[in-house]
């Protein structure tokens, strides 16, 4: 069984309106609904959220594999808006302040079809001047609030986890698309699980 885990219920409303008729605004954090194959989360925004959730999830329910799909913003404009990013690698993104940060780097498997692979950096702050952009751009791809959480409580259990993100935005760009670029990034969440994940696992 596949524990598939969103950050937020807008992330996973295209999907789950169309397979189960419902909107994902009716699961609360934390809550799980059961579709067949795969068992569906909301783990909340930041770190904290996602272990917490994951971690229960985990406890509650037999997985074979965890999959987190979701959005996510390019740390540059190397990766265009609406790509869909398999992680290789998941990256803990929050150590900036420390004499000498590292950074926690695990590496993942992507078994599907995607449109690139790249490494996600996960962090609750925010990415801020031109030099600290230049920074992440040269160990990440990409960034999210979730990712590496999800990834590393996973891993404490056993269970494989699969990361993929849909890019909403760009760091340090304002774009006057961004509500029609996060609508369509959902659209494609919801196709690619469809399409890709489960197939005719679960019908409509």
């Amino acid at each position: 069984m596949t524990g598939l885990v969103f950050t937020t219920a807008e992330e996973a409303d295209d999907f789950l309106q169309s397979v189960h008729s419902m909107r994902a605004e009716r699961l609360s954090e934390g809550d799980v609904l059961s579709l067949g194959p795969a068992v569906v989360s909301i783990l909340g925004v930041g770190k904290i959220k996602a272990t917490l959730n994951t971690e229960r999830l985990l406890r509650a329910h037999d997985l074979d594999r965890v999959l987190h799909v979701g959005t996510c913003m390019a740390l540059s404009d190397a990766v265009d808006v609406g790509t869909l990013v398999g992680a290789s690698f998941v990256l803990e993104g929050d150590r900036v302040h420390l004499d000498a940060p590292t950074y926690p780097r695990m590496p993942l498997e992507c078994p599907f079809e995607t449109d690139t692979t790249g490494t996600v950096v996960t962090q609750d702050h925010d990415i801020g001047d031109t030099q600290d952009r230049s920074y992440w751009q040269r160990i990440g791809d990409v960034s999210d609030t979730s990712g590496y959480a999800v990834a590393y409580v996973a891993a404490q259990h056993g269970v494989p986890c699969h990361v993929v993100k849909v890019v909403t935005s760009q760091a340090g760009v304002d774009s006057d698309s961004f509500l029609e670029d996060r609508s369509a990034a959902h659209a494609r969440i919801a196709s690619f699980l469809q399409q890709d994940v489960f197939a005719d696992d679960i019908q409509a």
